[in-house]
């Protein structure tokens, strides 16, 4: 009886660890999210930098499976335009409501909701991305780098599809609807 016990308790043992999930926190110091955005009618843009406030991946039987990611719209900066006055003009701008709204959405999120691995270190990432409370699917591919702590991918998104519809007498002030992101997020 004391075997037969102990081989079931074995047995659980092993079950419930083979599906055990792993919490894996970013660091937010070493992560990186950068955005870009174009013009339509001709080369140029503007390009910067947004913070992480948290984040972290589920690693399901040593893969990552999920995870999800605060975005602190607050921390948006402009790199590409130098003159202080000008480049706090255009920060301002995209927190005012026709852009991001940050006095009413100060947070982004992004949810994984599925991960496909092409190979070992490739993947295909479906996610739930919320801005401005509007939430929309999106997938994207990503690499990763076990050795670095590191996983890195590049996507764009349609902003019009979360309401990012600057007001202008022009379509838009002829600025893409795609905005492009460049994403490293490192453990």
């Amino acid at each position: 009886m004391k075997i037969r016990l102990l081989l079931i308790t074995i047995a659980m043992c092993s079950i419930f660890s083979s599906y055990a999930q792993d919490y894996l926190n970013i660091d937010i110091n070493k992560s990186e999210l950068r955005w870009s955005g174009e013009y339509t009618f001709y080369f140029g843009g503007h390009d910067g930098t947004i913070s992480f406030t948290e984040g972290y991946f589920i690693k399901t039987n040593q893969v990552i499976t999920g995870g999800q990611f605060i975005i602190d719209m607050n921390s948006i900066v402009c790199n590409d335009i130098k003159e202080a006055e000008a480049n706090e003009g255009l920060v301002n701008h995209l927190k005012d409501p026709d852009f991001f709204d940050v006095a009413q959405f100060p947070t982004a999120s992004i949810v994984i909701t599925k991960v496909v691995y092409h190979d070992s270190t490739h993947m295909k990432i479906y996610a739930d991305l919320t801005i401005k409370s509007i939430t929309k699917p999106i997938s994207f591919h990503a690499e990763v780098d076990f050795e670095a702590k590191l996983m890195t991918t590049k996507f764009k998104i349609d902003r019009m599809l979360w309401d990012i519809s600057y007001n202008s007498k022009m379509r838009d002030g002829a600025i893409s609807d795609a905005i492009g992101f460049d994403v490293k997020l490192s453990l």
